[in-house]
C-alpha cells in the first residue's frame, strides 16, 4: 500500500472523527462541507503553521520531531494503538520501500504438532490472517481451512465472503469490523506488500460491508477476549480466546479458544473434540514436513 497515501488516509479519518465543539476551539455557525476537524484547527490545536500540518498529512514532511509527533497525536485525540500506527505510517511514508514479492509463508513442523496435540480449538495465522495450520476442535468450531483452495484460507477472506462465517459467529456484526480494522493494521506494518494489496482490493470488491469498514480505517488488535461460536451439533457457546504471537518475527500468531470451566459452554466444547477425532496415524501424516 503507498505510504503517503496510507498517511493521508489515516490522518484524514481520525481529524474527521472529532466533534469540533468538544475541543475548546470556537465554532462558528456555518455549515462544514466535511464532518470533523479542518486542517487549520488541528494545525491550531498542535501548535504548528497549517502549511506544516498540511505536508504531514501528505506524508511530504521528512523528519518529524518527537515533540511535533506527541502534539499531533494528543490534537487528534489518538489512543495508546492509534499513536503506534501513526508512527509506523510517518517511519514508512519516509523509507519508501520497494515494492517485492513476499515469500510463501509457511509455520513450522513443530508448531503444527503442538496445535494438532491440543485438545482446544487452535489456528495458526501469517501475518495477512492467512490461515496456516488448523486443529480437529477448530475445524469443527469455524471451518475446515484445510479442505479449502490455499487462496481461500484466509480469516478475513473467510469472515466477509464464506457464507458459514454469519452463521459461526452469531455477533457477525461485531466481528466482522474487528477483522476489518486488524488488516487495517497489518497493511501499515507491512508497507509494499503486493500480496495484502491485492487481497483487500479482491474483499473489497466482493464484500460492500468490507468496503466500508476498510474505509473508516479502525484499529484493533486481536489479543484477548470473548466470542460467541454456533455449532450444528451443539449449538451456542461462550468461548474465550488468547492469541499468542510466535517468536522470529515472521508475523505468525496462534489462537486459543477455551470455555469456562463448568460451564454449559465447556460441556459442549469437549463433545465437539471428541466429535470424529482423528487417529494418531491421521495426525502423523498432518504434520509431516
Amino acid at each position: 500500500m503507498d505510504a503517503e497515501r496510507a498517511l493521508r488516509d489515516f490522518l484524514v479519518s481520525r481529524r474527521a472523527a472529532i466533534d469540533p465543539g468538544r475541543t475548546g476551539l470556537p465554532v462558528g455557525h456555518g455549515s462544514r462541507r466535511v464532518p470533523g476537524l479542518r486542517r487549520e484547527e488541528v494545525a491550531a490545536l498542535a501548535g504548528v503553521s497549517v502549511a506544516y500540518y498540511t505536508k504531514l498529512e501528505q506524508g511530504r514532511i521528512g523528519r518529524i520531531s518527537e515533540e511535533v509527533l506527541g502534539a499531533v497525536e494528543r490534537a487528534l485525540q489518538l489512543d495508546q494503538l492509534e499513536c503506534a500506527h501513526l508512527r509506523t505510517l510517518v517511519r514508512n511514508a519516509g523509507s519508501r520501500p520497494i515494492p517485492s514479492a513476499p515469500p510463501p509463508v509457511k509455520t513450522r513442523p513443530g508448531v503444527v504438532a503442538m496445535v494438532h496435540a491440543l485438545d482446544l480449538p487452535a489456528i495458526v495465522h501469517g501475518p495477512r490472517l492467512e490461515v496456516l495450520a488448523v486443529n480437529h476442535t477448530a475445524k469443527l468450531l469455524v471451518d475446515d481451512f484445510d479442505a479449502k483452495p490455499v487462496k481461500e484460507r484466509n480469516l478475513a477472506r473467510w469472515t466477509f465472503l464464506d457464507p458459514r462465517a454469519r452463521i459461526v459467529y452469531p455477533e457477525w456484526n461485531k466481528i466482522a469490523p474487528q477483522v476489518a480494522a486488524a488488516l487495517r493494521q497489518v497493511a501499515a506494518d507491512r508497507a509494499a506488500d503486493p500480496a495484502l494489496e491485492q487481497l483487500v482490493g479482491e474483499i473489497a470488491v466482493a464484500s460492500p460491508d468490507f468496503a466500508r469498514y476498510w474505509a473508516e480505517y479502525r484499529l484493533y488488535e486481536h489479543s484477548y477476549g470473548v466470542k460467541r461460536f454456533f455449532n450444528d451439533t451443539v449449538g451456542e457457546m461462550s468461548l474465550h480466546y488468547e492469541t499468542m504471537t510466535l517468536p522470529g518475527g515472521t508475523g505468525q500468531s496462534v489462537i486459543v479458544f477455551r470455555a469456562d470451566r463448568g460451564s454449559p459452554s465447556e460441556e459442549k466444547l469437549r463433545i465437539l473434540a471428541s466429535w470424529n477425532a482423528p487417529t494418531a496415524e491421521e495426525d502423523a501424516r498432518r504434520i509431516r514436513p
